[in-house]
């Protein structure tokens, strides 16, 4: 086995959101790159799916952390137990992410509003203060954060999501700032349209055997993962 087939062994990585979607590929092609996954979703039965396709595919079992990525403390204490058994952390993949609703901003509830702030934009916060510190003993980590295009580019009915977007990307920058003269290097990825169950409940009716499904990202974020690679910030997939 060369180290091209397995470009992240011995490495540690988190991935949030992993249960489904863009997450669910993440943790799966972190895994066949040879890194140990810490797999993070709400549901049990949906990451024990996931660990059992990770150990078919890899002989290796995830980590499994059934924790809601809105609940701070449990994310510090996700970074305690890191430091515990690892003593570091090489890669995050943020892919948690909820859309909220799709109406106009006058018409958003509070606690729709605060719920996707929380999920999209305060986790990441969370994830940064609690992680960084096994960032900074890993010889080069690359957390890398999911965004969306409506971050930069708002438009009707996308209120919540496109602000919440816009505010992670905000963190994650001054957050890259902060980091220039470590080895760590943060990565805000916009996959662009696929085919995940967000996009078919923004867009309901629209034909999405035209988007790629999450599966396509994998190559892209295994390449970004890579501690002898040096990323660019932001970093735009195009499928």
């Amino acid at each position: 086995m060369t180290t091209e087939d397995k470009p992240l062994a011995g490495l540690t990585a988190v991935v949030t959101g992993a249960s489904r979607g863009i997450g669910r590929a993440c943790a799966l092609g972190l895994a066949q790159a040879g890194a140990h996954v810490i797999c993070v979703a709400r549901t049990q039965g949906a990451l024990e799916e996931l660990d059992d396709e990770i150990t078919k595919a890899t002989g290796e079992a995830a980590t499994l952390v059934p924790a809601d990525i809105k609940d701070g403390k449990a994310i510090d204490r996700l970074g305690a137990a890191i430091y515990e058994r690892w003593g570091k952390l090489d890669t995050l993949v943020h892919a948690a992410g909820d859309l909220g609703q799709m109406t106009p901003v006058a018409h958003l509830e509070p606690n729709t509003w605060d719920r996707v702030m929380a999920v999209n934009a305060t986790a990441a916060y969370r994830l940064i203060r609690s992680f960084d510190p096994l960032f900074r003993r890993a010889p080069a980590a690359r957390p890398i954060f999911i965004t969306s295009g409506v971050a930069r580019r708002p438009r009707a009915l996308w209120g919540a999501y496109a602000a919440s977007k816009a505010a992670l990307e905000a963190v994650v920058r001054v957050y890259a700032d902060e980091m220039e003269n470590t080895p760590v290097r943060p990565v805000i990825l916009d996959p662009g349209v696929m085919r995940t169950r967000m996009r078919a409940t923004a867009f309901p009716g629209e034909d999405a055997t035209q988007w790629p499904l999450p599966e396509a990202i994998i190559p892209t974020v295994v390449n970004l993962a890579r501690p002898d690679r040096e990323p660019e910030l932001l970093v735009h997939f195009e499928g």
